[in-house]
């Protein structure tokens, strides 16, 4: 059975442990993290954790649609991270793992208690397949195959640790549940679920593609080739930052910084005296002249974060192909700021 098989390939290339479950779930990641948070927030105090567009959407989940009373949010701006210790173990904990719009990840797992009593839900969309990922410490993770498997997003993944089906299985949100939302029938878990049958019909050509991305890579060597990959994409846009006259990162300390969506912001400094405006018409134009050239597409930051570029840099992408793409972008920022300068 195809699906059966995404499953089976997903636990073998990630490593997932044996009694965590995987389950095909409608709606790309955002189903997958929405159907978990619908499902089981409640049962205690949540702490939220929030530095890019995402993991901010989750904190308007939490609070003003479930509009759940005891929660905790810690914040910090782009380019950031909030303080990991202040999350509390007897809480739950929901949090993305790499801030798919700001270019932060987080470095570790080490701020995870594994004595804690209460559950931890990540987003990990941009994160797996590209990055450790410790699913001991991990109670809900959910992505979709859009990311860094570079396949369509119509379909989520989740899974489960033993203490997030106890959870389900124990605790009756008190809220109704969409049908698509559901994953328990009265006390018991929906177990078909996890064993490659779904709430709604998936797209058979997603699954193939899918397929595609994990034999792949099984077959270049399993979950190290592919965090290889991306940190050497990494290391490739690193390199010519250090010797760039105007980009930078926008995740100043190197521990955070993203492998796969890389974030920079300019800091020549006659573009930063100018007013958003100017700035944001010039950034059009350099990325229009890239894209109209085939060179690079969809290399604008995301529109809720700074003005700036990021670049995919996952496990599919070849490292030869960053490296071309970096002497576009000193092509076009040079001739850009030329034209704008004499216009």
């Amino acid at each position: 059975m195809k699906l059966e098989e995404v499953i089976q390939l997903s636990r073998e290339v990630l490593g997932i442990p044996s009694d965590y479950r995987i389950g095909i779930v409608p709606g790309s990641d955002t189903g997958a993290i929405e159907m978990a948070l619908w499902s089981m927030l409640g049962a205690r105090g949540v702490d939220v954790l929030a530095w890019e567009s995402f993991g901010k959407e989750w904190v308007t989940d939490i609070t003003k649609q479930l509009k759940l009373t005891d929660v905790n949010v810690y914040e910090a701006p782009y380019g950031e991270l909030p303080n990991l210790s202040r999350a509390d173990s007897t809480r739950d904990i929901v949090f993305t793992w790499n801030g798919t719009t700001s270019g932060v990840r987080i470095p570790n797992g080490d701020w995870i208690s594994e004595t804690r009593e209460g559950l931890t839900f990540c987003d990990a969309t941009s994160a797996v397949f590209a990055m450790e990922v410790p699913w001991s410490l991990l109670d809900v993770v959910t992505w979709s195959w859009q990311k860094v498997l570079g396949g369509e997003g119509a379909h989520g993944m989740i899974v489960l640790s033993p203490r997030a089906v106890e959870r389900l299985t124990s605790y009756k949100a008190p809220r109704p549940l969409p049908k698509i939302f559901r994953l328990t029938k009265g006390t018991e878990l929906i177990e078909g679920i996890f064993s490659g049958e779904t709430i709604n019909t998936p797209s058979m050509l997603a699954v193939e593609d899918a397929l595609d991305g994990l034999r792949w890579a099984k077959s270049i060597g399993g979950l190290e080739q592919l965090i290889a990959r991306s940190q050497a994409n990494l290391k490739a846009i690193s390199d010519w930052q250090q010797t760039s006259s105007w980009a930078a990162f926008l995740a100043t300390d190197p521990a955070t910084r993203s492998s796969t969506s890389i974030c920079l912001v300019v800091n020549d400094p006659e573009f930063v005296q100018w007013d958003s405006k100017k700035q944001t018409a010039f950034l059009k134009s350099m990325t229009g002249m890239i894209e109209k050239e085939g060179a690079g597409f969809d290399i604008a930051s995301y529109r809720d974060a700074p003005a700036g570029l990021r670049i995919w840099g996952g496990a599919t992408v070849e490292t030869s192909d960053i490296k071309l793409l970096l002497e576009w972008l000193d092509y076009a920022f040079s001739t850009t700021k030329s034209s704008m300068l004499n216009a």
